[in-house]
């Protein structure tokens, strides 16, 4: 087995402290509350004071807490990312000039961002970097197809080597691990987490949930439904965006307070519109009430229709902006009854849509530092 390698620093790269959050203090009542806080997300922090720590500790932490009675030990150190800097004094307007020299991120007092603090020092335990992109898929009618193009989004997603995890949000919906062939998949349904809150490891999270076609799934089990509160929803979802990568949410129509919750979460939306009279009326209201919790709403229009209207006209009359257009595909519903998932094929109409939105939506996905 080889040795773990050591840095110019004398610091070995598998050594467990480097993940460890630093803690510069001599204020014994600030050492102890900083100390809490990383408890409560499971990790204990290296602890200087009255001295510089090595300047290996200060480098490859992935937090640095400074006490501001440490300031003057640290302020010639080396500048980096994560730095905060706590004040010990509210009347001490001096404080921010010093968080300004030190080159601190932020300059925090306890225990008003307690919170904020808390969930900074977990976001740096887990790694945590920029947030998925969140997509919420919703049906214009019953039946538009939104749970297939939400599943199709993620296999090709997935195939493409995003990160990538579905969430199903429609409690009557039959299932997204169904039309993805796994609802035998061990791993936890929403059942399981639907009296989630507070702060959940998105690691842990993907480790529990089924993993299906190279990305991560969350739906129901076959059991009878259960209400899914909106801290629930919350939690799970911050959780999953945590993680990085694709997160594509199927929602139901009528919106329940968690499926608001997770509106109040995503960053785009897209509507499922078949080119039908009733169907783009229905839309028509469907969209109102989901444009009001979230402004990027794009429709998706499903062809052909007896009307013979355009894509672009339709968008226009549902005063949305056209995301695509999706014509009839034959065999995807023969597809779904074998088990084989919309998306998986990688041709057609439906994959050709996914492939251009998830191009235009998602930045390519960088290996050994070259885009793919």
């Amino acid at each position: 087995m080889p040795a773990p390698a050591i840095d110019q620093y004398g610091s070995r790269s598998d050594d467990p402290q480097s993940r460890h959050p630093l803690v510069l203090t001599g204020d014994g009542v600030l050492a102890d509350h900083l100390s809490r806080l990383c408890a409560a997300v499971g990790v204990e922090p290296q602890v200087f004071s009255g001295a510089p720590p090595p300047r290996h500790r200060w480098e490859s932490a992935p937090l640095v807490l400074v006490g501001d009675d440490q300031f003057e030990r640290c302020v010639g150190l080396t500048r980096r990312a994560g730095v905060l800097l706590l004040g010990l004094d509210l009347d001490d307007g001096d404080v921010w000039v010093r968080g300004v020299q030190l080159g601190a991120e932020q300059v925090l007092f306890l225990p008003d961002a307690q919170a904020w603090l808390l969930d900074r020092i977990a976001d740096a335990v887990e790694d945590v970097g920029a947030p998925a992109l969140t997509v919420a898929v919703i049906g214009g009618r019953g039946g538009a197809g939104a749970s297939t193009l939400a599943c199709a989004l993620a296999i090709t997603a997935a195939r493409a080597r995003h990160r990538t995890m579905l969430i199903d949000a429609d409690p009557l919906g039959g299932g997204l691990d169904v039309l993805l062939g796994g609802e035998l998949a061990e791993g936890l349904r929403w059942p399981d987490l639907a009296g989630s809150r507070g702060r959940v490891s998105g690691a842990e999270l993907a480790e529990a949930l089924p993993q299906l076609h190279s990305l991560t799934a969350l739906s129901w089990d076959r059991g009878e439904p259960v209400e899914v509160s909106p801290e629930a929803m919350r939690t799970v979802l911050a959780a999953a965006r945590r993680r990085g990568g694709l997160v594509v949410v199927d929602l139901p129509r009528r919106l329940d307070p968690a499926a608001v919750q997770a509106l109040a979460q995503a960053d785009t939306g897209l509507l499922v519109v078949p080119t039908e009279l009733r169907a783009m009326a229905a839309a028509g209201r469907v969209g109102a009430a989901v444009g009001a919790h979230l402004p990027d709403l794009r429709a998706v229009v499903r062809l052909p229709g007896p009307l013979g209207l355009r894509s672009q006209e339709i968008a226009r009359g549902l005063g949305l902006p056209l995301a695509g257009e999706i014509s009839h595909e034959p065999g995807l519903t023969l597809d779904a009854e074998r088990g084989t998932p919309p998306g998986l094929r990688g041709h057609g109409p439906l994959a050709r849509f996914c492939a251009a939105y998830l191009g235009e939506v998602l930045p390519p996905v960088v290996e050994g530092g070259a885009a793919v």
